[in-house]
C-alpha cells in the first residue's frame, strides 16, 4: 500500500554499515548491517560532469559522467567496530587498538534515513570506502563543548552500475522494515501482466531476526 507523501525532510538517524566482499567477477556480498551509533550529519556531493557533445551545430549528444558521491559523516564517535571492521585497526591480545600502514580497507554500504514528515526515507549506499579520521582535541574550558569525529566517505557504483537506492511511497511494508536487517539490491522492473508486479529485491546476506527501524 502507498504511503503518503512527504512535503519536507530533516534530520539523520538509523546509520548503519555493512562489510562488501567481492568476488574476481565483481559481485558483491554483503555482511549483517551493524549500526552507526551517534551520526550527526552527512554531507555527499555528487561527482561527475555531463559532457555535451556537439553536431550539426547543436548539442547533439549529452555523456553522463556519474562518478558517484564523496563526502563526510560525523558521528558523535566513530565505533570501535568499524574500525576493526573496515579500517582493519588490530586489537592485541591486552585489548589495545593499534593502527597499521600495511593494512588494506574494507569497502561497505552506508544505510541511513532522512525523517520526513509523513514517512522516513530510507537510504543505502552499495560501494563505499572511508579514510582514516583526523584526531583532534581541544582544552576543556568552564562549558564543555563535544568534539565529534568525521569519516571522509567515497562512494563509487557496483559493477552492476548501481551506486545507490531509497525507498518510496510505493516501498512494500516487508522491504521497509527490513532495510536495516540486510542490504537492499534492487529487481528488475517488470510489466503488470495481470497477477500484478513483482515487489522485493536480492541481498547479499541472509536475513537479520530483529528491525532495527526507527522510522518516522
Amino acid at each position: 500500500m502507498s504511503k503518503k507523501k512527504n512535503k519536507v525532510r530533516f534530520g539523520l538517524k538509523n546509520a548503519h554499515y555493512a562489510k562488501a566482499t567481492f568476488d574476481e567477477d565483481g559481485n558483491v556480498t554483503y555482511a549483517k548491517p551493524v549500526r552507526l551509533p551517534g551520526a550527526v550529519s552527512l554531507s555527499m556531493d555528487p561527482e561527475g560532469e555531463n559532457e555535451n557533445f556537439y553536431a550539426d551545430d547543436i548539442v547533439y549528444f549529452v555523456i553522463n559522467n556519474n562518478a558517484g558521491y564523496e563526502g563526510d559523516l560525523e558521528l558523535a564517535l566513530i565505533p570501535e567496530e568499524f574500525l576493526k571492521d573496515i579500517l582493519h585497526e588490530e586489537e592485541d591480545a591486552n585489548g589495545v587498538l593499534a593502527e597499521n600502514a600495511n593494512s588494506e580497507f574494507e569497502r561497505f554500504a552506508l544505510m541511513f534515513e532522512f525523517t520526513g514528515d509523513k514517512n522516513a526515507i530510507r537510504h543505502v549506499l552499495y560501494c563505499c570506502s572511508a579514510s582514516r579520521p583526523s584526531m583532534e582535541g581541544e582544552t576543556k574550558e568552564d562549558e564543555k563543548e563535544v568534539q565529534t569525529e568525521e569519516l571522509a566517505i567515497i562512494a563509487s557504483a557496483l559493477a552492476n552500475g548501481y551506486v545507490k537506492a531509497k525507498t518510496s511511497v510505493n516501498t512494500s511494508d516487508a522491504i521497509y522494515n527490513n532495510w536495516y536487517n540486510e542490504v537492499y539490491m534492487p529487481t528488475a522492473a517488470q510489466e503488470d501482466n495481470g497477477n500484478g508486479g513483482a515487489e522485493g529485491g536480492d541481498s547479499g546476506n541472509e536475513s537479520g531476526n530483529d528491525d532495527e527501524n526507527a522510522g518516522g
